[in-house]
């Protein structure tokens, strides 16, 4: 299963995801002349607010559509995968928003982080954590199993809990400074079907094409008594899991 993206999309229905991004980026602090690395920089848009800020930024993303989305911010961006990343002891400090729960080969990602940061310099992540999204994944799972199609949700994120994310940056040579779970209910203006077709359209692709609105449909109203209101307003339950850590 490979996730796609695609800019227009991405800002039409998920336009929390960097609205969100401002706390994390207080925990960055960037400060004027830094050399900093955007690992997952999407479309740029927290990417282009560390720019603003005096810094020399850097965007990297294994999505072409997105990569070109930044560049059409005047970001220097580059589309590049986060378990090859090329860099050498290089940047002050590795941020990332809403991206490393992605990443397949998260020791491949670790290795190559410690080795693109300057000694002492930090990485600072915003990704999903321990619990995210898991009542929109149980009914969509529960979805596709009914369907025949039960595989295609495994393995498609990762949500750590701190403790153990604490020890796996721990073994590639972070000193983790702060590290904690934040639970975030988000709102969702789009609603949930466009969610599921925003965020996971790899696993939609992946389904008979003549199932997928059925699938869609099914989740959506498994959903509806958990995450909708009354008023039909939709809340996702989201959780992540934010850290600053030391090379």
């Amino acid at each position: 299963m490979t996730q796609t993206w695609n800019p227009t999309t991405y800002e039409a229905n998920g336009a929390f995801v960097p609205a969100l991004g401002a706390g994390v980026l207080e925990w960055l602090a960037p400060q004027p002349g830094e050399r900093i690395l955007d690992l997952g920089c999407g479309d740029g848009q927290l990417t282009a607010k560390i720019a603003a800020t005096g810094a020399h930024v850097i965007g990297v993303d294994a999505s072409l559509a997105m990569i070109e989305g930044a560049k059409s911010r005047g970001i220097e961006a580059r589309v590049c995968n986060a378990e090859a990343l090329p860099f050498d002891h290089e940047f002050d400090a590795v941020f990332s928003n809403a991206a490393l729960h992605w990443v397949r080969n998260q020791d491949a990602m670790l290795a190559g982080v410690k080795h693109a940061l300057k000694p002492g310099g930090r990485f600072v992540v915003e990704m999903g954590g321990h619990g995210n999204v898991a009542a929109i994944l149980v009914a969509l799972k529960a979805v596709l199993e009914r369907h025949g199609c039960a595989n295609l949700e495994d393995g498609v994120n990762y949500y750590p809990a701190p403790e153990v994310y604490s020890d796996r940056l721990a073994r590639y040579g972070f000193t983790v400074k702060k590290i904690q779970l934040i639970p975030r209910p988000t709102p969702l203006p789009a609603g949930m079907a466009a969610w599921l077709t925003t965020f996971r359209s790899g696993v939609l692709d992946a389904v008979p094409a003549h199932l997928r609105a059925t699938i869609v449909d099914e989740t959506v109203s498994l959903l509806e008594p958990a995450l909708r209101d009354e008023q039909g307003n939709w809340t996702a339950d989201y959780i992540r899991l934010r850290f600053i850590a030391r090379a």
